[in-house]
């Protein structure tokens, strides 16, 4: 009972998205419906911070550069990738670049600014 257990179904064309989305769909549909509700909150008056968790790996460069679009609009934008290269190019002025090294006493983190 209420409104955390409603169905929501979303459809490619006329067919149900579960089961005959790609993967490549399935997470752009996911990742739109995050977007949504962080515009819903800015549409409320607040800003939240964008955070976007190695989201640029699984876009083609189309929607990287929409995604782009979207993330230089917000206030505040955290990034994370597993490869740097996946961000977009013209993001490097606001970079900080974090290395993580493996030496004999543990991790080490490095900040390159």
């Amino acid at each position: 009972v209420g409104p955390h257990r409603d169905d929501l179904e979303l459809r490619l064309g006329d067919q149900p998205a579960k089961g005959f989305a790609s993967h490549g769909e399935s997470w752009s549909m996911a990742l739109a419906l995050r977007l949504a509700s962080y515009e819903l909150l800015r549409a409320e008056g607040s800003e939240p911070v964008l955070l976007l968790d190695d989201v640029f790996a699984e876009l083609d460069t189309a929607r990287r550069r929409a995604l782009a679009g979207v993330a230089a609009t917000a206030e505040q934008v955290l990034v994370t990738a597993a490869v740097g290269e996946d961000i977009p190019p013209d993001w490097d002025a606001r970079r900080i670049g974090i290395t993580l090294q493996d030496d004999e006493s543990g991790r080490i983190s490095v900040v390159n600014p």
